[in-house]
């Protein structure tokens, strides 16, 4: 699938700052951004303000960036860049519609029907051009797969024109009839065919693009029936509503909700492979989403009331702040930073800025503009009130978050330019004489490295607490409906509320407290806490959700549910609260694994009480300074966290591998809401993965940027530890050169002292020394066990990174009491983001146990390895002499600490397998993963 933002950049259009076509072209948009919120605010003094916000959305903001777009996209799918000479033109045919939607607005509110006439003239011009030249683009290129975009983005600008003639025919005093035609039959021409198929034949692969996935397997074949039917039920429903057949305008408009529902359809499937993570993501779904919903209401509407300008109106919210407005942003919070380029890493960095609180925003954004679409006298004027304002915060803050990701785009190119012309001086200066070919090779690692420091820029840049989507989304909810509350308080009467007197006397006296408490299947309470008003009495209802399992509920007062099966629900008298209180489920193992519940007496302002003014924070109370006790295993990574890929890549065919290992201590996130003081190779814990063959040549430079003395041992080699394996000072470096002599997977670490801790903190990897005649497998994965050891850091520990909550604690290595085990690093992050196969493939896994001191039997539940390779040699394979008939399986493969090996097995049917060290302690504390098996 072509991807836009991969094709080259344009060339600058030389002039004015050296600014380059995008952002000269973009430059209205910001305009008219400002411009609609400045209207915004003032609207009570504006007349036609609806009409007014309704035109910069429609044809200042979305009529521009659809022609940016639409020109951007052409050319990344046809792979015909445009040379400079065409920019010009482009540019003005975009100030062009700016000017004549400026000569639009003065002419409606001044009442100039002639100026009116100019602009539509002008607007539907400017369109009808960008419409030839991009048909002209098509014809020069070679033939391409999407080459049907480009013929409905073509199709589409011919829409406006029509739509510009009709509106500016509705600026004249027309009958109501005619009105209410004419304004049905513009929105149909100009919202959805103009950008309603701009938008669809975008989506076809911005959406994958987007969701990094791939494309449905059928989406082009699938927009061929979806756009004809759009454009058909566009332009249809204009003919049949300018000719008054209600019956027919409803039929063909259900024509093109078809149509936009066959898009949904494309894009609901592709989001099955990969679910949107974000702003851009939601945005762009809910925009189709309005759009078809909206179509089908305007089918109803007419079909039910007839050719009413009304109807239209209706429409009009949804269809602008809905779909419009949404579509918009969402596109441009992934286009803008896709233009102005930078690099991946800077991509990424801007993305990640325009993406802050993106699940919030969309929740809040829709919820918003639902209820304001409702009927008028639906919601109270108050509430009405704020919930427009709330929502047009909500998306108008797309233009700081647009600012904040241009910044964060600006500086990063700035730092790597920097970067780039810093080590090429140093470069220079150092050159010896005689340069080798693998010299010039080296020359490419400052894009590396400048990579890395606008990855670590963009982090920053878009640092924020760690906020899971549903949270997020619940806060989304909260919002609206705080909004909605406040609004009611505001003006009770208006929302039916008396304030003539009396009591509530619905509300009782308070004497019993009845709450439902939900068993889950992630071995956790829900509500985990219960404030109850003291000296009332706790009724429980508690409901086991989770399938599989029994569980019961027991109070320290002696108050028990008895057993209760998967699904059952059983009622338990807690008795008067007056001291805190705590409950968890009995059975074995589960209250370790967090199956706790505190009840907490309050006073009537809802401030805890008693003991529980100072501690009602449950299990943790207990748990002195351990944070492990506080992670939820059962949870994914924070937000921050960033997933390790556990796919390996082959091993080139350089013969010679030259790395540098910049030592750093940074905060890493280990387990969900556990943030450890990390000791790194190049900022991960866990180091990053060398692969190569027997005879290769590893020449790793080794740089100590920490704030203590670090070192590296490599197993793969055999060379003195005298110099290559000393420690060095913070500042200092070391060259250290091995050979790879002979095959296997092998572990590398910090060798100063105290090791263990060390390790622990996150200084070791792996290097895989492919075996000779290595067969070729479908799917090749690495998995890496250590354990680490933890306890909360003293108040006065120095030179710790910010959000740091843990450190390594090297008693309890001493001891033995791992607070997690871990697989690449952190402990739940694969059963969260699986491994994946198909059936009958063949999957080869390699393992290696880091320690500190333990090891692991590694095991995939549900499967058996017919290849077992471990410490340099195999130990099974289907072919060998010891294997008569290969019949012979293992079930793990049994690592001490420092050993490795890989196995390879084939999953017949497809299913979520389970790996785990089969040890079972340590699969508790983290040691696990999943491998989702899919046709």
């Amino acid at each position: 699938m072509p991807t836009p933002t991969a094709v080259e950049r344009p060339s600058p259009v030389k002039g004015r700052r050296g600014r380059s076509w995008h952002r000269t072209a973009g430059l209205p948009v910001r305009w008219w951004l400002v411009a609609l919120v400045v209207v915004i605010g003032v609207h009570r003094w504006i007349p036609e303000t609806r009409w007014l916000m309704v035109h910069m959305v429609t044809l200042g903001l979305i009529t521009t960036s659809i022609m940016v777009w639409s020109q951007h996209f052409t050319e990344a799918l046809l792979h015909h860049k445009l040379p400079d000479s065409a920019r010009p033109r482009q540019v003005v045919r975009i100030y062009g519609v700016t000017a004549g939607t400026v000569l639009l607005i003065v002419g409606m509110l001044a009442g100039w029907w002639w100026l009116t006439v100019v602009a539509a003239a002008v607007i539907g011009g400017m369109l009808t051009w960008h419409g030839l030249s991009l048909l002209r683009q098509l014809r020069q290129a070679l033939p391409a797969r999407f080459g049907i975009t480009v013929r409905w983005y073509a199709t589409a600008a011919f829409f406006l024109p029509v739509g510009a003639v009709l509106g500016a025919i509705l600026a004249r005093d027309l009958p109501e009839t005619w009105h209410a035609r004419l304004l049905l039959a513009h929105q149909s021409v100009n919202v959805l065919g103009f950008v309603g198929l701009t938008v669809s034949a975008t989506l076809i692969s911005l959406w994958p693009t987007v969701l990094r996935t791939r494309m449905h397997d059928h989406a082009v074949r699938l927009s061929r029936i979806a756009l004809p039917l759009m454009a058909a039920g566009s332009l249809l429903s204009a003919l049949f509503a300018l000719t008054g057949v209600p019956a027919l305008t409803a039929a063909v408009l259900a024509l093109y909700a078809a149509g936009a529902a066959l898009v949904g359809f494309v894009m609901l499937r592709t989001a099955r492979r990969r679910r949107p993570e974000g702003y851009m993501g939601w945005s762009l779904a809910s925009g189709v989403a309005w759009l078809v919903v909206t179509s089908v209401l305007a089918a109803w509407l007419v079909a039910t009331r007839g050719l009413e300008t009304s109807v239209a109106q209706t429409l009009t919210v949804p269809f602008v702040a809905g779909f419009l407005v949404q579509t918009l942003f969402g596109a441009m919070s992934y286009i803008l930073p896709s233009t102005m380029g930078g690099g991946p890493a800077t991509v990424r960095a801007s993305l990640a800025a325009m993406n802050r609180a993106g699940v919030y925003r969309a929740t809040v954004a829709n919820l918003c503009i639902a209820l304001f679409a409702l009927p008028a006298g639906v919601l109270p004027s108050w509430v009405r009130a704020l919930v427009s304002i709330v929502g047009a915060v909500v998306l108008a803050a797309f233009i700081p978050l647009m600012i904040s990701s241009a910044k964060v785009s600006v500086a990063a190119r700035r730092r790597l330019a920097a970067e780039r012309a810093a080590r090429t001086t140093s470069d220079d200066a150092a050159a010896a004489p005689a340069r080798t070919p693998d010299d010039g090779h080296d020359g490419s690692r400052p894009r590396a490295t400048g990579g890395g420091a606008a990855r670590t820029s963009g982090g920053a840049a878009s640092s924020s607490p760690g906020v899971s989507p549903l949270a997020q989304f619940l806060a989304g909810v909260l919002t609206v409906v705080l909004a909605v509350a406040a609004g009611i308080a505001i003006a009770p009467q208006s929302a039916g509320f008396s304030l003539s007197g009396g009591t509530a006397s619905s509300e009782g006296t308070g004497e019993t407290t009845e709450i439902t408490m939900h068993a889950r299947e992630d071995m956790r309470f829900d509500p985990s806490e219960i404030r109850v008003p003291r000296g009332n009495r706790l009724v429980v209802t508690l409901v086991n959700d989770d399938p599989a399992m029994v569980h019961d509920l027991v109070f320290a007062n002696g108050a028990t549910s008895g057993r209760l099966d998967p699904g059952a629900t059983t009622t338990v008298d807690v008795g008067v609260v007056t001291d805190p209180l705590e409950g968890w489920c009995s059975v074995i193992g589960h209250r370790s694994m967090g199956m706790t519940v505190n009840v907490v007496p309050v006073d009537e302002n809802g401030t805890a009480v008693g003991d529980a003014a100072h501690d009602h924070s449950g299990t943790a109370a207990s748990t002195g300074d351990d944070p492990a006790a506080h992670a939820d295993l059962s949870a994914a990574p924070g937000k921050d966290a960033q997933t390790r890929s556990p796919v390996l890549a082959p091993a080139s065919n350089e013969t010679v591998h030259r790395m540098t290992l910049d030592v750093q201590e940074v905060a890493r996130e280990v387990a969900p809401g556990v943030t450890m003081d990390a000791w790194t190779y190049n900022g991960q814990y866990m180091g990053p993965t060398l692969r190569g063959k027997v005879g290769d040549t590893f020449e790793i430079t080794l740089e100590n940027h920490g704030s203590m003395g670090h070192s590296v041992d490599f197993h793969a080699g055999t060379v003195s530890p005298d110099q290559t394996m000393r420690t060095i000072a913070p500042g200092e470096s070391l060259v250290y050169r091995f050979t790879a002599d002979r095959s296997g997977i092998w572990l590398y670490h910090c060798s100063s002292m105290p090791m263990s801790t060390h390790v622990a903190a996150g200084m070791f990897g792996a290097v895989i020394i492919d075996p000779p005649d290595l067969p070729a497998v479908d799917r090749e994965y690495l998995l890496v066990q250590n354990e680490t050891y933890l306890s909360a850091p003293a108040e006065t520990q120095p030179d710790l990174p910010e959000g740091v909550d843990a450190v390594v604690d090297p008693e309890k290595i001493a001891a033995g009491r791992p607070s997690f085990t871990m697989f690449n690093g952190h402990a739940t992050q694969y059963m969260h983001a699986p491994l994946t196969a198909r059936p009958d493939e063949r999957v080869r896994i390699w393992v290696l146990a880091a320690g500190p001191p333990k090891g692991l039997s590694f095991h995939v539940v549900g499967g058996q390895f017919d290849t077992v390779y471990k410490e340099g040699a195999y130990q099974l394979t289907p072919t060998a002499a010891s294997n008569p008939g290969g019949t012979g399986g293992a079930q793990a493969l049994d690592l001490s600490a420092a050993q490795g090996g890989f196995v390879e097995l084939a999953f017949p049917e497809p299913g979520t397998y389970t790996f785990v060290n089969h040890s079972f302690a340590e699969a508790e504390r983290g040691a696990k993963g999943l491998i989702k098996v899919e046709r």
